[in-house]
């Protein structure tokens, strides 16, 4: 009897430690939020998200305020339109614009609020106009060796 109440014991430890192990990894890969506060949800359209995912952060000030929501393609402006969560307790101004950043040189991407001075705050709902697409690097790429190709041969120096 007593071998039988000690493998009870070792199997709930052993799925209590697969739980916490699946908890964190969940957490650590942006799968899993759990916020119990309240949200207010304003979109944006950007020209191009570059590699901006659900659940990506919207960072003010470099502190995490809230959570991309839903990415969904316009059809009629041929923009994406990004949905987010903004953290109840964080007011912004109407007139706040938004960027799409990158974390590091490679880093993952998150949306930055640069807060504007407007007297209204954004409410639930609310579209944010001034939008900042991603910067893609194959573009700045392209852009520098076009630029380089279009100039012309200068002579050496001797």
């Amino acid at each position: 009897m007593q071998r039988s109440s000690n493998d009870v014991w070792v199997g709930l430890l052993v799925l209590i430690g697969t739980a916490a192990l699946l908890f964190l990894a969940l957490q650590s890969a942006n799968l899993l939020s759990l916020n119990f506060q309240k949200n207010y949800t304003v979109s944006a359209m950007f020209d191009n998200i570059g590699g901006l995912k659900k659940q990506a952060a919207v960072k003010s000030a470099g502190v995490v305020v809230g959570r991309v929501k839903e990415i969904v393609f316009d059809g009629k402006s041929y923009q994406a339109k990004v949905v987010m969560a903004i953290e109840a307790q964080h007011q912004f101004p109407k007139d706040s614009s938004l960027k799409i950043l990158t974390s590091g040189l490679l880093g993952e991407q998150y949306i930055g609020i640069e807060a504007g001075a407007d007297e209204k705050v954004l409410a639930e709902g609310d579209k944010v106009q001034d939008t900042q697409s991603a910067v893609v690097l194959e573009n700045l790429i392209s852009r520098f060796l076009y630029n380089k190709a279009a100039e012309p041969a200068t002579p050496e120096s001797k």
